[in-house]
């Protein structure tokens, strides 16, 4: 049995992955009228009232993926051009929570975000110049680059695609959800190689 937390993939009719949501919200998605079809396990069967004509119990089955009607406005730019928002949580999510330096795995609480080149050096807030540190290694770098404090980065810190980023948000990914979402990752994806390969670091 799935505990009510878990999360449904919400999709644009074109079957671009959009985001994470409720099972509250999925129902009122289907109640409105708003999902164009379904897709995965069904996660929920939610139990109503009784209809008046037929005698019979209203019943919402809410499954895994749901197709909302429309597309993104901006779903192409979601292919070549797009950059999701950054944050910690999926910064340390892209890393899975190893410092980049001692290649050791850390609990959130014990992690920072660490520029490669330091903004203090003219570096920028950006994917691409990120990476994962424990605050002890992070420390010790200071404001000088990996090869001015003798350090080694252990991954080239990349910037994740709409769909890389939506699977970086999600929590307990089910496998036909995670299939889906890895049908989305550009074929040369980092994150792709690595959870096919079981691997941690790219």
């Amino acid at each position: 049995m799935l505990s009510l937390d878990q999360q449904v993939l919400r999709t644009d009719v074109t079957g671009m992955p959009l985001e994470w949501i409720g099972y509250q919200d999925a129902v009122k998605l289907i109640v409105l009228g708003q999902v164009s079809y379904a897709l995965g396990r069904v996660l929920y069967r939610l139990h109503g009232g009784i209809n008046a004509e037929t005698g019979c119990r209203t019943e919402i089955p809410v499954n895994a993926i749901v197709a909302t009607h429309g597309s993104h406005p901006n779903a192409h730019q979601f292919y070549d051009r797009y950059t999701p928002p950054l944050s910690n949580r999926a910064l340390f999510r892209r890393d899975e929570n190893i410092c980049l330096y001692c290649g050791n795995r850390f609990q959130i609480r014990d992690l920072s975000r660490d520029h490669v080149k330091p903004l203090a050096q003219g570096g920028a807030d950006t994917w691409e110049n990120v990476v994962t540190s424990c605050k002890r290694c992070n420390n010790h770098k200071g404001a000088r680059t990996p090869e001015q404090a003798g350090m080694q980065l252990l991954a080239i810190p990349f910037a994740p695609t709409h769909a890389e980023y939506v699977y970086l948000q999600g929590r307990r990914i089910l496998a036909d959800q995670m299939e889906f979402l890895l049908a989305h990752f550009p074929r040369h994806s980092v994150l792709r190689r690595r959870l096919s390969q079981g691997k941690v670091l790219a």
